[in-house]
This record gives C-alpha cells, sequence and structure tokens, in this order.
C-alpha cells in the first residue's frame, strides 16, 4: 500500500497524463477543422490545454524537433509519466523507503 503523498503524486500524473491526450486529440480537431476555434468555450478550452501542457512540451521540443510535421512531444512526456508511476509503484527500493 502506498502512502498518500505518493497516492496523490500518482494521482496528479494520471491526470495530466490525461491532460495531455485531451491536447493532442484537440489538436488534431482543430487542425482538421471538426471543431470551431472561434467559438468561445472551444477558445476557452485550447487556451486551458496550451497553458498547462506548453510548459512540459517546450524543453522536449528544443530537444527533439518534430518529425516530418509530427510532434513527438506528448508521445514523450506520456513515457515519462508512464516510467515515473511504474518506479514509484514497483521498484522495491522506493516502496521500502515507504513510497
Amino acid at each position: 500500500m502506498l502512502n498518500p503523498i505518493a497516492f496523490l503524486i500518482l494521482t496528479i500524473l494520471d491526470i495530466y497524463m490525461w491532460i495531455v491526450i485531451a491536447a493532442v486529440i484537440v489538436s488534431w480537431l482543430t487542425a482538421f477543422n471538426v471543431i470551431n476555434q472561434y467559438n468561445q468555450f472551444v477558445r476557452s478550452l485550447l487556451r486551458m490545454l496550451i497553458s498547462l501542457t506548453e510548459p512540459v512540451f517546450r524543453p522536449i521540443r528544443k530537444v527533439i524537433p518534430a518529425v516530418g510535421g509530427l510532434d513527438l512531444s506528448p508521445l514523450v512526456v506520456i513515457v515519462i509519466i508512464q516510467t515515473i508511476e511504474y518506479a514509484m509503484t514497483r521498484w522495491t527500493p522506493l516502496v521500502n523507503l515507504g513510497w
């Protein structure tokens, strides 16, 4: 069983992973003109997703540029989140320390 701090960190990482997935889906929908960017709700949703994801995506984009117009930074962020979650839940030294 995890302590409350580890559980909170894992929950925040899970929520952020879903935010990244939502940002990717919304970016695809706007790129293919499926959703109207001029709608006020959509615009506020886009601003929120951009403000939550860009501070994490920007340093990754500096290291890994877009390949053929495909931005790989969300994939890298999801892999990093999954690695942290795996380490926190299954890595024995961390579990023995109370994580």
